[in-house]
């Protein structure tokens, strides 16, 4: 993940990790599903899935701009 902290390409990374989480969401919901699913590959979509949501707030976090206290 390229890390910058320009506002536009912070967007774009966001919009492209919030496609994949959404594409992993659906992917899972069909192999709970399956009753042949291997177990395995189950726990490492949703592990993946976990690890896109993390960067997903990291990368929301970024896009808030520093307040002065």
């Amino acid at each position: 993940m390229i890390e910058s902290d320009d506002p536009a390409v912070i967007a774009r990374q966001l919009a492209e990790l919030r496609l994949e989480h959404r594409d992993l969401d659906a992917a899972i919901d069909r192999l709970v599903g399956d009753t042949d699913a291997d177990e395995l590959t189950i726990k490492r979509l949703k592990k993946r899935r976990l690890w896109l949501k993390d960067c997903i707030a990291r990368l929301e976090s970024a896009l808030i701009p520093d307040e002065p206290a």
